[in-house]
């Protein structure tokens, strides 16, 4: 028997589903709007499921939706050789310091 992995949901109860629209942040549209520009480099779904789905479980468990998907970005363009683990970090700090303005 395969055994059932933190992330699978599949036939679990899953809580209240809330099927109103609602506003998203301006960080989640961009991390959308990621994922559509980086299937010209070839990554697609399943790839950013598979990044999402190794997660540790903690992690999963404390991410938000679009945080996971970043994440997933993130390995998938790492992976790739798109960018460095430096350029990513000297990113990160950019955008970090955004915040304490």
């Amino acid at each position: 028997m395969i055994e059932r992995s933190h992330h699978d949901m599949g036939g679990l109860p899953g809580g209240k589903v809330e099927r109103t629209e609602h506003e998203y942040a301006d960080w989640e549209r961009r991390v959308d709007a990621m994922s559509w520009l980086m299937r010209a480099h070839g990554i697609t779904v399943d790839e950013r499921r598979r990044h999402i789905e190794q997660l540790p479980p903690d992690d999963y468990e404390r991410m938000t939706y679009y945080e996971r998907w970043i994440v997933s970005l993130a390995q998938a363009a790492l992976q790739r050789g798109l960018i460095t683990s430096e350029e990513l970090a000297r990113k990160m700090v950019e955008v970090e310091s955004r915040g304490s303005r």
